[in-house]
């Protein structure tokens, strides 16, 4: 998938296409229904296909208060993208100047003489432009005038709307599992594994620490079934994706001023040297909160519970 910043940098081989734009955050199973509408609509034209969106998020610029958590920043937004087989991914650098272009002038600079738009796809609900100002009428409009079809597409949802923000809630909750439901996969979150203070190995769960710049929204502090995949080894290798217990939080049975890490321990697994590594954990059902334990010995025995648990889970279920 070709990947540029620039609308009048469009690679000629993606000139004419059909395109469609948004944040999408989590690439939930909303946005994969536009992306699948999006290749299914070049696949009918025979012209390429190309997602639109924006770097930063509009309301990190536009309302730095109010600026959501990233779910699934730009390398993993942008792998799922892919995975779509949407042929070009546009991200464009949103600043305050370019959000006061009119609906018409971003249309007309991005959609028309950047890409050379023959249709775009969008969901029924899409703004666009000063103050989303444009609506899915505007772009009709709009289409008619430059000569571009628009495919309006109504929302997807089981009960409610599939959005970025109720998956922001559930993983705030610990809710992984109703998570997934509305991504269509496990959320993910993707780091490098970093030394940490060995007190898992000490108790016979060595683990793997996420390092603190790892990608993806973190979800509630609590202890999690899930699957670690070394993302250094080729698809197809053994050991490459794993099961494992996931923990979140700061380890408050040892009183310590630990921060909040991520850490994953390989069912059955003491053989790993994981150091240094690009892994990504995948949170498929949250086991039990974050709790303080009177001793190590009840420590320990609640991670042997723990594991049980996570084998149980995972043994139902195969990696994606």
């Amino acid at each position: 998938m070709h990947r540029w910043s620039d609308p009048a940098r469009t690679p000629e081989a993606l000139r004419p296409c059909v395109l469609t734009l948004g944040n999408f955050d989590g690439v939930h199973r909303g946005h994969k229904a536009v992306l699948t509408a999006l290749v299914e609509a070049g696949q009918r034209l025979g012209l390429p296909t190309v997602a639109i969106t924006f770097d930063p998020h509009p309301i990190a610029v536009l309302h730095p208060e109010r600026a959501p958590e990233i779910i699934a920043p730009s390398r993993i937004r942008d792998e799922l993208i892919a995975d779509t087989g949407v042929d070009g991914l546009l991200d464009l650098d949103f600043t305050t100047e370019f959000a006061q272009q009119t609906p018409g002038d971003f249309v007309r600079s991005v959609f028309v003489r950047g890409l050379d738009a023959r249709c775009v796809v969008v969901g029924v609900d899409t703004r666009f432009g000063y103050r989303n100002s444009g609506d899915i009428g505007t772009l009709v409009d709009l289409g008619e005038q430059f000569g571009f079809e628009v495919i309006a597409l109504d929302d997807v949802g089981d009960g409610e709307r599939f959005s970025s923000t109720v998956i922001r809630r559930r993983l705030a909750s610990g809710d992984v599992a109703d998570a997934a439901r509305i991504l269509g996969r496990p959320h993910r979150v993707v780091g490098t594994v970093v030394h940490g203070n060995h007190r898992g190995r000490g108790l016979g769960y060595p683990t793997a620490n996420l390092g603190p710049d790892s990608l993806g929204l973190v979800p509630e502090e609590g202890v999690y079934a899930g699957w670690l995949t070394r993302l250094d080894l080729p698809e197809g290798e053994p050991d490459r994706t794993m099961p494992a217990a996931v923990s979140i939080g700061t380890n408050p049975t040892f009183e310590t001023s630990d921060p909040r890490t991520v850490e994953a321990y390989v069912l059955d697994r003491d053989d790993l040297d994981l150091y240094d590594e690009t892994v990504m954990v995948e949170f498929v059902d949250h086991i039990r909160p974050t709790l303080r334990f009177e001793s190590v010995d009840e420590l320990t025995e609640a991670m042997s519970r723990d594991v049980a648990h996570c084998r149980e889970r995972l043994a139902k279920i195969v990696p994606a």
